[in-house]
């Protein structure tokens, strides 16, 4: 392990330019970013597995859907098969001009904790990639073998919900069949203090239109008698909370599943810093924190939540004194155990319909309608993950929850009849993720992959 541990140190660089590499690929899945660098994206993925000496290396396809890369290491007899699993499409880059560094240009310089790695995906999460590649090549490059079997598995639509998921699962359900998961696309509690992800959060999206007109008009000439589309959203949207920032939809709540006085106890005794929570989410000083239940963790990872991602008429730019032809929002909820997501989808369509004002065209377009999932984080698997981080950090990790949703997670357990799914991650509270200027710690990312190292080995000795 000492040979192992030592030959990554001394690689670390290379791993680094090796995620430069792929953050410098705007593998964008939304619509309507080019399809075409995602499958860029995929190839450079498929390049990377195989110079890290992986087996089988393929792109994966599926109609409709964007490219997902696999590659294995089949060489450990009676020893475990670990799935690992990362995405490598990112989220829309956002408001280029609140970038401090260029979007898909990697860019190494000081920042919170540290030096880190600023640019669209340095963490979520195509640091996930070379965590596993960073890993599996170490043992490769010193050792020949690695102690355990791996399949790699990495992704190419997991930002815009993992839509073709269950048909990709379908295709190539023999390729992979495994007994661990291990996904590296969570995140620390804080810098340098590590976490195994225990639960993660649902979600429903949807796109909703209101239509008022079949083309936009002079405000002057035409203003009072016509209704504006853009308030007739609005006036919808805005009943979607109460005054505290509760859901009001009816029946959405009475779904959630109540905190057990044993989850209560163990949520507080995280640390807490509502100062600190304010720098790290760069709330502003007199904006109101909106804190339900007895804990701020049990609210972002047991409770469920409501976002107005994105609204949309004309633009700032375009912003003429018209009436507007049409409005548009991209409206989600998270999702809670117990909470169905259909059902949700339904109530949320339902109660929108019911809140346009003036006989105003209402249309939906669903986008993602994905469950919450939660495990037991005990046995061998467990408690090889435990001393592995606690090797490669120098301190044990925390078990918590994510607020996030990661569609990938309950199918593939469920399919591989309750594997366990150890989720682990780069991300802090400073990196950013789906925000400008997102970033990875680099001094987080050099333990991640340390522990991964130690993983491989603490599975192989409890199994």
């Amino acid at each position: 392990m000492q040979k192992v541990a030592d030959h990554f140190k001394k690689k670390f660089s290379e791993h680094l330019e090796d995620l430069k590499t792929l953050v410098r690929i705007p593998s964008v899945s939304f619509v309507p970013f080019p399809p075409a660098e995602v499958k860029r994206c995929a190839e450079a993925v498929a390049k990377l597995l195989k110079k890290t000496g992986l087996e089988n290396v393929q792109i994966l396809e599926v109609a409709g859907a964007h490219p997902y890369v696999y590659g294995e290491s089949l060489k450990a007899p009676g020893k475990p098969t670990l799935l690992l699993y990362a995405h490598h499409d990112v989220q829309p880059p956002g408001r280029e001009e609140l970038w401090q560094t260029p979007s898909f240009e990697p860019v190494l310089k000081p920042g919170p904790g540290g030096d880190r790695l600023y640019g669209r995906g340095t963490a979520d999460d195509k640091a996930g990639i070379i965590v596993h590649t960073a890993a599996v090549s170490s043992y490769l490059e010193t050792l020949g073998k690695l102690p355990v079997n791996v399949k790699v598995i990495i992704e190419g639509e997991e930002e815009i919900g993992s839509g073709h998921l269950l048909q990709f699962l379908t295709q190539y359900r023999k390729l992979l069949d495994a007994d661990i998961l291990v996904l590296t696309d969570t995140g620390n509690l804080a810098s340098g203090v590590p976490a195994l992800t225990v639960a993660l959060r649902g979600m429903v999206g949807i796109g909703v239109e209101v239509r008022a007109l079949t083309k936009s008009l002079h405000s002057g000439m035409w203003g009072g008698p016509i209704p504006d589309p853009v308030l007739g959203l609005t006036k919808a949207l805005s009943q979607l909370v109460d005054a505290s920032g509760r859901i009001a939809i009816p029946g959405v709540l009475d779904q959630v599943r109540p905190l057990t006085s044993e989850e209560e106890v163990e949520l507080k005794k995280l640390p807490f810093d509502e100062t600190e929570f304010r720098k790290e989410s760069g709330m502003l000083s007199h904006s109101e924190l909106l804190k339900e239940g007895s804990t701020v963790f049990g609210q972002l990872w047991r409770l469920s939540s409501l976002t107005v991602n994105a609204i949309e008429a004309s633009s700032r730019k375009q912003a003429g004194n018209i009436i507007n032809d049409l409005a548009w929002a991209k409206v989600t909820i998270r999702l809670v155990p117990d909470m169905d997501p259909k059902k949700v989808m339904g109530q949320l369509q339902e109660f929108i319909r019911s809140k346009v004002p003036w006989g105003l065209q209402v249309s939906f377009t669903e986008e993602a309608c994905a469950g919450p999932w939660s495990t037991e984080p005990v046995g061998p698997a467990f408690e090889a993950a435990v001393a592995a981080m606690k090797k490669g950090y120098g301190v044990a990790p925390y078990m918590i929850g994510c607020g996030g949703s990661i569609p990938f997670v309950e199918p593939f357990a469920k399919a591989l009849k309750g594997a366990p799914a150890l989720l682990i991650g780069v991300e802090d509270p400073h990196t950013n993720a789906h925000g400008e200027n997102e970033s990875v710690l680099v001094s987080d990312l050099y333990k991640s992959c340390l522990s991964q190292i130690y993983l491989f080995s603490e599975i192989a000795a409890r199994f």
